[in-house]
């Protein structure tokens, strides 16, 4: 079946809910027995990972399985587990792959929080994190290590959205018995499949657009049948779940995904494009657009993008942006993304990244593309750009670029 078919029907079992199209939201702890035999039998059968067999809440419920079973589906992995949030989940699949005194690789463009779990948090466990160069590709074989146990991708990376190439380096990463996890939240389930590049574990933020609508957390682990006792202990073991009604309200996002991802697509580049026709514009970082570097690898393994993208500007006085961003109506100040609603936020990486450089000079901003009208938002962006050149004379300096 096509995707489009996939998130609408994977996970849904109407005739074990008495015909009901969505899955029933079950709060629920305790689940009774009527019997000792049916209390052992019902322990030994969720040991054993029978289908059907709810043992206690926080080991999953029906409401829980229709989400799993979906994402699973839609990612070609053997199993999904889910979390209270994405950074949840980023922290799960690393703790199913490390213990003190191991070695992790983690590319230099990671999602912030994840960074800092690697480089703090593992630190204090004896787990020492070596940044790469996110375009690194096959050189990343110089810094395996007898004790590397992981490398951790995010492609399109974080903030700078560099492509990686991810079958060469899982190639690699397999070779030396290292696992390959990555941060599929920028594609989705829909236009990335992880498990055809060699990838053994794929985390999203759920929050983001498998959510969809800006109302809930939620973290997934999706992982191949050789990795699912790993993720289902480490999972259990830290206690690991999410709430009822968030789960509810992921599977609810999950059903138009596939059509939002369109909407969201087709805006993110009207406005990449749109931005990079002014002369305040350095550089758009976009991987749809022809002109990435990244654009090889992403119609290479790809099969769509999202609406999120990242502009650099020109240097311009900090008060001039300032108005830019003040002067949107649109566009909200905002640090997630995802959403049916635009949003911009500004990033200075200068002293984040360590295994690579950032020098660029003017300001940079990140941009997520939501489900309004695409003219809509171009309008409300060239209003912005009208205030920031407004105040750029005002203060007497001639516009970047003009």
């Amino acid at each position: 079946m096509h995707d489009d078919t996939r998130t609408v029907h994977a996970g849904r079992h109407p005739q074990r809910h008495h015909g009901m199209v969505n899955p029933p939201v079950y709060h629920a702890s305790t689940v009774l027995c009527a019997s000792m035999a049916e209390w052992e039998r019902k322990r030994r059968d969720w040991v054993e990972e029978a289908p059907g067999v709810y043992h206690y809440g926080r080991h999953g419920t029906p409401t829980t399985e229709a989400l799993q079973e979906a994402v699973a589906e839609l990612e070609g992995g053997y199993r999904t587990l889910i979390y209270p949030s994405g950074l949840a989940a980023c922290a799960g699949a690393i703790l199913s792959c490390v213990c003190a005194g191991d070695h992790l690789l983690v590319t230099d463009s990671v999602y912030g929080p994840t960074r800092s779990f690697a480089s703090r948090f593992l630190a204090r466990f004896g787990v020492e994190t070596t940044f790469f160069d996110p375009l690194v590709g096959a050189g990343i074989e110089a810094l395996f290590r007898p004790n590397t146990r992981a490398v951790y991708l995010e492609s399109p990376g974080s903030l700078t959205l560099e492509v990686q190439d991810v079958p060469a380096i899982a190639t690699l990463a397999r070779a030396r018995g290292a696992r390959v996890i990555i941060d599929n939240t920028w594609a989705t389930p829909l236009y990335f499949k992880p498990f055809r590049h060699g990838v053994d574990f794929s985390v999203h933020s759920g929050t983001k657009y498998v959510v969809g609508h800006s109302d809930a957390l939620m973290g997934l682990v999706t992982v191949g049948r050789d990795a699912w006792p790993l993720l289902k202990a480490t999972t259990f073991g830290l206690g690991q779940t999410a709430g009822p009604d968030d789960v509810y309200l992921a599977q609810r996002g999950l059903r138009t995904l596939a059509v939002r991802m369109r909407q969201h697509w087709t805006s993110g580049l009207v406005l990449a494009d749109w931005f990079a026709r002014q002369p305040e514009v350095e550089r758009v970082i976009h991987p749809a657009r022809p002109q990435d570097p990244g654009n090889a690898l992403w119609k290479r393994d790809f099969l769509g993008a999202c609406g999120l993208f990242s502009v650099l500007l020109k240097p311009v006085p900090q008060a001039a942006f300032a108005a830019f961003v003040d002067a949107l109506a649109l566009f909200g100040i905002g640090a997630s993304w995802g959403g049916y609603e635009s949003l911009i936020v500004p990033f200075d990486l200068t002293e984040i990244r360590t295994a690579t450089r950032w020098e660029h000079p003017g300001q940079c901003f990140r941009i997520h593309a939501g489900l309004e009208d695409a003219g809509d938002l171009c309008r409300d962006l060239e209003s912005g750009f009208e205030a920031m050149r407004a105040r750029v004379r005002t203060l007497g300096a001639a516009p970047a670029g003009g």
